[in-house]
């Protein structure tokens, strides 16, 4: 049997493709203005990549903030379940799940199973998220794909304290001015990523392994300073932010 996952993301749209439990292939493209041709198109570029026809997909679930749009899947699930549902197959061992995408951020907390017991969801503040470290990357004039082994190298995070992106990006603004280090501005703007998602964490019964998924999962920086406040390893696997999308194509498999 042959399933498909679809996640509309606020800034990503992802799709996955299992058949019979194996993962055959994922793809991540963005969402642009229109979350419904986003979805199809990253859809229809995975079934082409893997040498499929589209009606070959025997069940298809959407999820995300765009999950309505996507008007071909067989149903649409909530993010909370499918990204549950994804760190499960990838892990069965996981019990944390802290997801950080580019406009909200979430903690899943799950059982031996891999049902969802408790979540909580930050989703009216940039800070603690991707496009919070999109923001800053741009103040600082570094791509982003080079903000997490930049991080590596600091002896002396800065300390950014406003709670506010915009407020944020002028503190990161003034410390260029003194001439603070760029690795040390970004190691402080990891930490304060780390710091605002640790405490939105807290709030469950946080319990190990910890898994991250998410496209700010693929920051070594933000990694390691979550393992920092968790005091514990944070498993980052290669799937990371297709882990909705994964799910997705899981929870599939058991539609009629």
């Amino acid at each position: 049997m042959k399933t498909a996952g679809i996640d509309i993301g606020s800034i990503t749209a992802k799709a996955a493709i299992l058949e019979d439990g194996v993962i055959l292939g994922t793809r991540i493209g963005f969402t642009g203005y229109n979350a419904g041709v986003a979805g199809r198109k990253i859809f229809e570029e995975l079934t082409g990549e893997l040498g499929m026809e589209v009606s070959s997909i025997d069940r298809i679930v959407s999820t995300g903030y765009g999950r309505n749009s996507v008007e071909f899947a067989h149903k649409s699930m909530t993010e909370i379940i499918c990204h549950g549902a994804g760190a499960h197959f990838l892990d069965p061992e996981v019990r944390t799940v802290v997801d950080v995408g580019g406009q909200d951020s979430k903690a899943l907390i799950l059982d031996a199973s891999g049902k969802v017991t408790d979540f909580v969801m930050n989703d009216k503040c940039a800070a603690g998220t991707g496009r919070f470290l999109e923001v800053m990357a741009r103040a600082l004039e570094v791509n982003l794909d080079e903000f997490g082994e930049l991080s590596l190298h600091s002896e002396n995070p800065a300390k950014i304290s406003s709670i506010c992106t915009v407020f944020a990006e002028s503190e990161v603004i003034s410390l260029i001015s003194r001439g603070e280090q760029r690795e040390n501005i970004i190691a402080g703007i990891h930490d304060s990523v780390a710091s605002r998602v640790y405490a939105m964490a807290q709030r469950l019964a946080v319990d190990t392994p910890i898994m991250m998924t998410g496209g700010v999962a693929r920051n070594i920086g933000v990694v390691r300073a979550l393992e920092r406040r968790f005091g514990s390893p944070v498993e980052v696997n290669g799937y990371a932010q297709a882990n909705g999308a994964i799910g997705a194509a899981v929870l599939a498999c058991s539609l009629p």
